[in-house]
């Protein structure tokens, strides 16, 4: 029993952690689209942020999250 709670507990940072990353991700994608002249730095931190975001859906799918249960 302990370990499913935990697990659940696991579950849920993760989720939180993905709304924030993509929120993040968001945000720069919007400021770099509207930029006149984006720096290379700007679009440097779009990719990572961009590669975290995938990352953290490619591992949700992987332990089978889903939204709907939490």
């Amino acid at each position: 029993m302990r370990r499913k709670r935990k697990q659940k507990d696991m579950d849920r940072e993760l989720l939180d952690t993905i709304f924030e990353v993509e929120a993040e991700w968001k945000k720069l994608r919007h400021i770099v689209d509207n930029s006149v002249e984006p720096m290379d730095e700007s679009g440097k931190k779009l990719q990572l942020s961009e590669a975290k975001f995938m990352f953290l859906l490619k591992e949700a799918k992987h332990r089978k999250i889903s939204v709907l249960r939490y």
